[in-house]
């Protein structure tokens, strides 16, 4: 016998419960708003702790707390992807965050002025949602993944974890942005490994010497949080270019993939015979083939008319105004270079909350009930 969804009730629902979403409740929790996080996982940053085994983060742990807990760490190494999960769960307990795992949004309409958010679990009627999510959501393959010999190993980035995830024979590893270049040198140990594509620069240093991690990062994270923004004519002219364009690498630099004995083929165009097919036409025999080509934006469950060009919601520095009461965080260069990061969310997080709270002070002289498409 169908039973209807129970109804749950809150001022602002907060969809994510990773470092964007924890921003937004701790600034919430701060000017005492209710609300209510809620998150896919089974746990508070499984987003990071379900991320490949030897994953570590890019700056140091000084610079990898957010607002009102530093992250427990010596503030010159590089935490690894587990302990930046176990800091978020420890964040989210420290403040008493109100944080609901293992509900996956399906659904976000608005009815009589009120955005209601559809689960398996239930449904959700909200003032305002924040949707904390980052731009990089749903993965990326070619459409001719599909056409290569079944016996072969696929698995994408996202998905992979260690090398034990691997068949043994050689590796294909495509794309050379920071996990491609970070997976082709770890697999490498153990299988032979092409690494197929060109890398979008890499920076001149060494980020675990002591001048980066004491000196240039400081550096790093003024000009990406202060001049690299949309509150700057440098920025905005740049922002377009860099939503789109993949970042350079950080730690592996290119002469570490060929001392590592990885040999750097052509980019993939398409499969023969059931094997890569090069767009030099060389084809590779390998017996694995790992996807590091990226995320796209996977917002289809919002039921409002107000994406752009690359799949995203459109906002002013989070404020999606085609839709009043609905936010978003975490996106890729939402307000500055630094908004998907751990350094650069919180003001971000802010700036939203500030806008609940103006909403919530204003009296409501329109109908919020009618969502116009932009032109």
């Amino acid at each position: 016998m169908y039973r209807e969804r129970e109804t749950q009730r809150v001022g602002t629902l907060v969809i994510g419960a990773g470092q964007a979403g924890l921003s937004v409740g701790y600034h919430l929790a701060r000017h005492g708003l209710p609300f209510l996080i809620v998150d896919a996982g089974a746990r508070v940053g499984d987003a990071w702790r379900n991320r490949w085994d030897a994953l570590r983060l890019f700056t140091p742990a000084r610079y990898d707390g957010l607002a009102g807990l530093p992250f427990p760490a010596p503030g010159g190494s590089f935490p690894t992807k587990d302990e930046m999960a176990d800091y978020l769960e420890a964040y989210a307990r420290h403040f008493d965050l109100a944080v609901r795992t293992g509900v996956r949004i399906e659904s976000l309409t608005r009815r009589n002025g009120r955005f209601v958010a559809t689960a398996e679990a239930g449904r959700f009627e909200a003032d305002s949602v924040v949707v904390a999510m980052s731009s990089h959501q749903a993965p990326r393959t070619p459409a001719f993944a599909s056409q290569l010999d079944p016996e072969i190993v696929q698995i994408h980035s996202c998905n992979y974890r260690n090398p034990g995830n691997l068949a043994p024979g050689g590796v294909l590893v495509v794309g050379v942005g920071n996990s491609g270049a970070d997976i082709a040198l770890e697999v490498a140990r153990t299988h032979p490994t092409c690494l197929s594509g060109k890398e979008s620069g890499a920076i001149p240093f060494r980020i675990e010497k002591g001048l980066y991690r004491n000196g240039v990062v400081r550096l790093f994270r003024f000009l990406g949080h202060r001049i690299l923004s949309a509150g700057t004519p440098i920025g905005r002219k740049l922002r377009p270019a860099m939503r789109r364009r993949a970042a350079p690498l950080i730690r592996v630099k290119p002469g570490d993939l060929s001392a590592a004995g990885i040999e750097r083929v052509d980019r993939v165009a398409g499969v023969r015979d059931g094997l890569p097919l090069l767009a030099d036409g060389r084809v590779v025999d390998v017996r694995n083939v790992i996807w590091c080509t990226g995320s796209v934006p996977s917002f289809t469950w919002m039921q409002f008319p107000i994406f752009d060009e690359l799949g995203e919601p459109r906002h002013e520095r989070g404020v999606v105004t085609e839709v009043p009461g609905l936010y978003v965080v975490g996106l890729t260069f939402l307000y500055a270079m630094t908004s998907a990061t751990i350094t650069g969310v919180g003001r971000d997080a802010a700036y939203v909350v500030n806008a609940i709270r103006s909403r919530r002070a204003a009296p409501r002289a329109v109908d919020e009930r009618r969502v116009v498409p932009a032109a």
